[in-house]
């Protein structure tokens, strides 16, 4: 469902990707794991169109998304991928049932709609008595899993997720670790995750390496630092803006 070949990126002079080759298949929850610097985040932003490669093709569902323009690429974007982030960015003066429907509605769907949509996640995150709270009512977990119903509001054919247990405590990290998995029993959907979490690696379907902006069959334990995660913590305003609007 999603094939990358020979993706490569660079900052100036640093290479950052050095020719990944790499096919998700739908239905599967792929981890990306590597030290700090390895590249993951810059190849998760490229997957999910908010960068571009400096070479090689991304292809998801059979569109060749470099051949989109900026208008194209933004209205795929939100058909077709949804994001999850480690510090949720939901939108604080909205309620979880308005940041859920966002999505739906940017893209054209009708109010009605939307909100049926947005109301059959909330309650399939048992989340149906918080969705009139804002994001200030709600704990962490709760916070995550409106940002991962808000995620789906589309029918992605896949979700991205960017350190999505990084911020949380053991119980509610473990929460939605199963959370992804049910998703994926449940609806066939499709998860691609970065991620210094061990556990929710191990977990996963299928573990992908990364070492030196390079795919490694190296294990996991070789190459993962004992490091935390990256805290860049852009405004939700611009987090949203930048996936939706872009």
């Amino acid at each position: 469902m999603i094939h990358l070949r020979n993706i490569t990126k660079s900052f100036g002079q640093l290479q950052v990707l050095k020719g990944i080759d790499l096919d998700i298949v739908r239905g599967e929850v792929v981890s990306i794991v590597g030290p700090s610097g390895a590249g993951k985040t810059t190849l998760l932003q490229i997957m999910g169109t908010l960068d571009r490669a400096d070479s090689g093709t991304v292809t998801i569902n059979g569109t060749d998304i470099s051949r989109l323009g900026q208008k194209a690429l933004a209205r795929f974007r939100n058909r077709q991928i949804g994001f999850v982030f480690q510090f949720h960015q939901l939108l604080p003066e909205f309620t979880a049932l308005e940041n859920v429907m966002i999505p739906a509605l940017i893209g054209g769907t009708s109010r009605k709609e939307a909100r049926q949509r947005a109301e059959e996640l909330l309650a399939f995150m048992s989340l149906t008595d918080r969705a009139t709270h804002k994001p200030a009512e709600l704990s962490g977990g709760e916070k995550q899993r409106v940002a991962v119903a808000r995620a789906l509001a589309n029918r992605p054919a896949v979700v991205l997720a960017d350190e999505p247990s990084g911020s949380l405590d053991t119980q509610n990290k473990e929460e939605l670790h199963r959370l992804f998995f049910r998703l994926r029993d449940e609806m066939q959907q499709t998860f691609v995750i970065v991620t210094h979490d061990e556990g929710l690696a191990a977990s996963a379907d299928r573990t992908i390496h990364i070492v030196d902006g390079r795919i490694s069959a190296l294990p996991m334990s070789d190459i993962m630092p004992d490091v935390a995660p990256e805290t860049e913590n852009p405004s939700p305003e611009q987090q949203i803006i930048k996936t939706y609007l872009a």
